[in-house]
């Protein structure tokens, strides 16, 4: 194989051209950003990178990396066209062939059908959070349009530098796709607890540039409304190409795409889950590195093993770390044990296990469902303190 080309220079897409040298690849590696700079890390931008952090902190490599890897970037410029007869990716005009392409897309922030987006922001890029963060001086009057991962990091951070904050979720509970319902109530006592005011089960019905109106008629007052109600994966050009698409590029438990000679990964692959095999989309660094790792083994040594990875995420809100070892389905059961670990359930099995500053509970979890045994309540010996349906 000659070269390989990657579409994105997020994190995936990183890991993938830093993998494939680690593994052996001696062909031409070249990666395609639409982003100017060098590839950088998305996770800080709602966090450290607002407290005062800076662009070179948030660099995945220096440039000299690239240079001694021998990995070209091409940075700033988007792929128009996939060309799969021909085995090339056009941009601007230029026809670039590849050997293998790894399509490494991710996502974009989800832009729902509410009046008035133009008087809100979002932060998903560097550009984006620099905006914000020259904003967020004087004590600015922040209104936060979601209670994921995102929106609470950006309200904590925004707490602690002084401003003022709301945040309206209109489902019942906060990160009510990720964690479990004892997980969510305690995140809403602390942000409360922190100076944040909570709104749930009322969603935004209309932005202007004073504010936003929810669907129960409130209206909120911001000098900034940040949007986060979730991504999208970017999967059109995927689909211009014959791809076969839905909820992701999907591919294989080889992360091969319905073209083998195209691979995809992180927020924009719908892959297997290696437990129930049901088609699932992780939107996580960790499974997008994970996911890189994989296939840069297979085009390098030519490795057949499927993708196992235990999925886990996190997330920084003010001095709490929330980790998740395993992914739960929406209808599992909850088991809040004494020292705040709740356990998610399938049956007996456990299919996630979430934690609060408490890492090496969380290290033991996913340790254990690496294993390849499922995962019991046997494993953990603390008296449970509350069962939850």
């Amino acid at each position: 194989m000659e070269r390989v080309v990657i579409i994105g220079a997020g994190q995936g897409g990183f890991q993938a051209a830093a993998s494939l040298r680690q593994e052996g690849f001696d062909g031409e590696i070249l990666m395609i950003g639409d982003e100017q700079g060098r590839p950088y890390q998305r996770p800080p931008l709602s966090k450290a990178y607002l407290k005062g952090g800076t662009v070179q902190a948030l660099s995945l490599r220096p440039d000299s990396f690239f240079e001694t890897h021998k990995i070209e970037l091409r940075m700033g410029c988007w792929v128009r066209a996939i060309d799969r007869a021909n085995a090339r990716v056009e941009i601007d005009g230029e026809q670039i062939a590849y050997d293998h392409l790894i399509i490494a897309t991710g996502a974009r922030n989800l832009r729902p059908q509410i009046a008035g987006l133009e008087h809100s922001v979002g932060l998903r890029t560097l550009h984006e959070a620099s905006a914000i963060k020259a904003f967020l001086v004087n004590g600015v009057r922040v209104g936060v349009i979601g209670g994921g991962f995102i929106g609470l990091e950006f309200a904590a951070v925004a707490r602690e530098l002084g401003h003022s904050v709301t945040v309206a979720e209109a489902a019942p509970r906060l990160m009510a796709r990720a964690v479990s319902e004892p997980m969510s109530a305690r995140f809403a006592e602390k942000h409360r607890q922190l100076g944040t005011e909570i709104i749930l089960g009322d969603g935004v019905a209309e932005i202007d540039a004073g504010g936003f109106t929810l669907a129960s008629g409130r209206y909120v007052d911001t000098d900034l409304a940040l949007l986060a109600v979730g991504v999208v994966p970017n999967v059109e050009l995927a689909k211009l190409a014959g791809l076969q698409v839905d909820n992701g590029i999907v591919v294989d438990e080889m992360l091969v795409t319905s073209d083998p000679a195209i691979s995809a990964l992180g927020d924009c692959a719908a892959f297997p889950d290696p437990v129930t095999g049901r088609s699932i989309r992780l939107e996580s660094v960790q499974a997008a590195t994970d996911h890189a790792r994989l296939i840069a083994k297979r085009i390098a040594k030519g490795a057949d093993a499927p993708y196992r990875a235990v999925p886990w995420f996190w997330s920084d809100q003010a001095d709490w770390k929330l980790q998740i070892a395993g992914l739960a389905g929406p209808t599992d059961t909850a088991e809040e044990l004494a020292d705040g670990t709740v356990l998610r359930f399938c049956g007996s099995r456990i299919t996630a296990v979430e934690t609060i500053n408490n890492a090496k509970v969380h290290m033991t979890a996913r340790k254990g469902m690496a294993s390849g045994v499922p995962l019991t309540r046997q494993k953990f010996d603390v008296t449970p303190a509350e069962v939850l349906v």
